[in-house]
C-alpha cells in the first residue's frame, strides 16, 4: 500500500524559477522514505506541495490515499509536519504548546491532558515541562517540534530537515526515535535532507533529487551497488587544471572521473593497486598530490554519477546562487 503518491509534479515560482520538473515518487506505508539532494534541489517544495501548504502548476499527489489539492482538510488531518524552522510558541511552555496543539486538533478533556503527559514523558521533557521553551536546548525544542507533530497521532509524518543545527549528540537521539516512530509504530515518514549519512542510516528507501526531478530511487545499498569497485579521491596542492585530465587519461581503468577544484575524483576495480598509478600520473603531468584516499562507493558517488556533480559541490554552488 501506498502511503505517498506524487506523479509529474511541476511547480515554478516568479521570475521563471522551476522548483519541481516533473517529479514523481510513491512511498509505501510505514517506512522511511528519504528524500535526498542539496539545498535548491526542490525538497521542500516537494513536501509543501504533500502537505497541501502549496499547489502544484501540474501533476498529482495523494497522501493517506486523499488528494492533497481536492481533499486538502481531510490530509491536513492525516498527516503530522516538522519543518525546518521552529513550530512552537518560544514564549510558552513546553506543556503549554502540547496543550495548545491537542486544542487545534480537538482534544480535550481527560484525553488531552493524557496525550500531553504520554508525549513529554516520551521525548524526556517532563522535568521541562514548566519551563518556557526558548529555555531549552536546540535537541529539546527539536524533541518538543516532533511531539507537536505527533499529538494527533498522524498516519504519515513529513520531516523537513529535522536535524539541522543540532549537535552530533541530539542529532543521534532524534534518529533513534525517528528509527522507533518507524518500527514499533509502523508510521510512514518522509524525510528530508542534505546530510548523505542521515539518508543512509535512516532511510528504507530513498529518492535523490536534483534540479526538481529524481535522478536515482532505490534502497542505500542498492544505489551504491551499482558503483562496483572503490573511489579513489585524489587532492592537490593546486588546483587541477587542463593538464591534470589528460595525465589521467594514461591511467587505464578509471571511470566516473570529476575534478573540482583542488580534487580529483575516480571509480576504479581497485582502489588500493591504482593510486600509486594515479600519482605517477599526474606528478608526470606537473602536479603535485597532498593526499589520496580509498573508499567504498558512498551516496555522494551515487549522487555524482546521476547529478553530474559532487553533492558539496552542488550544495556550494546553491548556496553562492542564493547568496
Amino acid at each position: 500500500m501506498k502511503a505517498i503518491e506524487a506523479s509529474n509534479l511541476r511547480k515554478a515560482y516568479p521570475g521563471g524559477v522551476c522548483a519541481l520538473d516533473g517529479l514523481s515518487l510513491a512511498v509505501e506505508a510505514g517506512t522511511i522514505f528519504g528524500l535526498l539532494g542539496p539545498n535548491g534541489a526542490g525538497k521542500s517544495t516537494t513536501v509543501k506541495i504533500l502537505t497541501t501548504l502549496s499547489r502544484p502548476d501540474s501533476g498529482e499527489a495523494r497522501v493517506a490515499g486523499l488528494d492533497v489539492v481536492r481533499d486538502a482538510q481531510r490530509v491536513r488531518r492525516a498527516l503530522g509536519v516538522v519543518g525546518q524552522k521552529h513550530g512552537l510558541d518560544p514564549e510558552s511552555t513546553g506543556r503549554e504548546n502540547l496543550e495548545m496543539q491537542a486544542e487545534i486538533y480537538g482534544l480535550s478533556g481527560s484525553a488531552r491532558r493524557e496525550r500531553v503527559e504520554q508525549l513529554l514523558e516520551r521525548f524526556g521533557l517532563a522535568e521541562a515541562a514548566g519551563r518556557i521553551a526558548r529555555t531549552y536546548s536546540g535537541g529539546m525544542q527539536r524533541r518538543l517540534d516532533l511531539a507537536l507533530g505527533l499529538v494527533h497521532r498522524p498516519k504519515v509524518l513529513f520531516l523537513d530537515e529535522p536535524t539541522t543545527g543540532l549537535d552530533p549528540e541530539a542529532r543521534a537521539e532524534l534518529w533513534r526515535e525517528i528509527e522507533r516512530l518507524a518500527g514499533e509504530e509502523e508510521m510512514t515518514i518522509l524525510l528530508t535532507t542534505h546530510y548523505l549519512e542521515e539518508a543512509d542510516r535512516l532511510a528504507a528507501r530513498l529518492a535523490i533529487v536534483d534540479r526538481g526531478r529524481v535522478v536515482a530511487e532505490g534502497t542505500p545499498d542498492e544505489l551504491k551497488s551499482e558503483l562496483r569497485g572503490d573511489t579513489v579521491q585524489v587532492e592537490l596542492l593546486e588546483s587541477a587544471n587542463g593538464d591534470a585530465g589528460f595525465a589521467l587519461s594514461q591511467v587505464s581503468g578509471l571511470s566516473e572521473l570529476t575534478l573540482d577544484g583542488r580534487l580529483i575524483r575516480a571509480q576504479v576495480d581497485n582502489g588500493a593497486a591504482a593510486i600509486p598509478s594515479l600519482i605517477t600520473a599526474l606528478e608526470r603531468g606537473g602536479l603535485r598530490v597532498a593526499s589520496a584516499t580509498v573508499a567504498r562507493p558512498s551516496l555522494d558517488d551515487v549522487y555524482l554519477r546521476h547529478a553530474g556533480r559532487s553533492f558539496q559541490q552542488a550544495d556550494t554552488n546553491t548556496k553562492e546562487v542564493a547568496a
